[in-house]
């Protein structure tokens, strides 16, 4: 080993706090340091990665190569590229897939002139950024227009309701009951609007929150409204401290969820044998599971967090139809009959003024929608 082996890894143990791979490596490639997250990627020991070639884990290392050793004797500061990441073992056993895994490459120099940073990013992971800063973009420009054409909505909705009052009172009996179906819509249109005004009406009530105390008082309403044949799972992750927030909002926003998910369920919870214990699912039954989890260096909207929560709401329907999938968390798109479509978009309203966001992934057998909320 050459001299750099000085540089000890404490030099480079703030690089423990990302959430992306990092390696430390000298031209040849011999790694120095890993990352955390890193050796969780590699699902090997930091020990075994360090005293490996990070050459050896691509698929094809060439590029990576001559990068590497580019940066290195300053030919550039710093490149970037795509790569397949070979997992696990480094040779696949005989008639055996390798685990590959699809990485965004970047190398920059260092602050030592003969060592070399290499940052990977899942490709995946990446396209999961992207995807969510476009959604936090679109759900904003959404809610300003939803709630400036609520109010332009709301407006002339009292004097349509006064002038049909006044209509049936000079009508027959015979021909009032066409005023009582104008009544009964702009009634309807009026609670439509009451709910997507709902969370810009008050100012938030703020205090300290538990999300488990959030989740149980949802698992109890959501099993009163369905005793039979839905079984909610309980996935906690106790170490969660509390945070700052609106208690009742937050409430409002995962019942939505779970609501919604219960809802997508019903056809499995109506076919349920009449016998059956109550809230227990059977092979193929319908089942939300509640799942926390702590997430390190998250970044929401646009900004970078320390810690944040996460709560995952699964559950093992049909999934959601591809063809509304990128727009769930628009006002009046459901997937469902008879359904508003105003449910998620107040959810993801609600997380977005904790500063928080809620994504989807979906296919048919698994949904599970994750709200992101900053921790202290």
């Amino acid at each position: 080993m050459s001299d750099s082996s000085q540089h000890s890894s404490p030099n480079f143990d703030a690089f423990d706090t990302l959430a992306t791979m990092v390696a430390v490596v000298q031209a040849d490639g011999e790694c120095l340091f890993a990352n955390a997250a890193f050796e969780n990627a590699m699902r090997l020991s930091r020990r075994a990665v360090q005293r490996s070639h990070l050459y050896d884990w691509f698929v094809d290392s060439q590029r990576l190569r001559d990068t590497v050793q580019g940066v290195a004797r300053n030919a550039y500061s710093s490149s970037r590229f795509d790569a397949v990441l070979r997992r696990g073992a480094r040779q696949a056993a005989p008639g055996q897939l390798a685990d590959e895994l699809s990485v965004h490459v970047i190398v920059s120099q260092t602050e030592f002139e003969d060592l070399v940073l290499v940052e990977l990013i899942e490709n995946a992971q990446q396209t999961r950024q992207d995807r969510e800063e476009r959604t936090f973009d679109q759900v904003q420009a959404t809610k300003e227009l939803t709630r400036n054409l609520a109010h332009e909505i709301k407006n002339p909705l009292g004097g349509i309701r006064g002038a049909a009052q006044l209509l049936a009172m000079e009508l027959q009996p015979d021909l009032q009951e066409y005023t009582q179906v104008i009544i009964h819509e702009v009634d309807r249109l009026q609670s439509l609007v009451d709910r997507l005004l709902a969370p810009h009406r008050h100012a938030p009530v703020v205090g300290d929150v538990n999300i488990h105390e959030i989740c149980e008082r949802v698992r109890s309403l959501i099993l009163v409204e369905y005793p039979r044949g839905l079984k909610i799972v309980r996935d906690y992750d106790t170490s969660l401290p509390d945070f700052r927030g609106d208690r009742e909002q937050l409430i409002q926003a995962v019942l939505n969820i779970v609501q919604n998910a219960a809802l997508a369920l019903l056809p499995q919870m109506q076919e349920r044998s009449p016998g059956a214990d109550d809230g227990v699912a059977g092979e193929g039954g319908a089942c939300i599971t509640l799942r926390t989890r702590v997430a390190r260096q998250v970044t929401i909207g646009k900004q970078r967090w320390r810690l944040a929560l996460e709560l995952h709401v699964e559950d093992n329907g049909p999934g959601v139809p591809a063809e509304i999938r990128e727009r769930i968390f628009f006002p009046l798109v459901s997937g469902r009959e008879g359904g508003t479509g105003l449910g998620l978009t107040l959810a993801q309203t609600i997380a977005q003024q904790h500063q928080g966001m809620i994504d989807c992934e979906s296919e048919p057998g698994r949904t599970d929608f994750r709200m992101t909320l900053p921790l202290p």
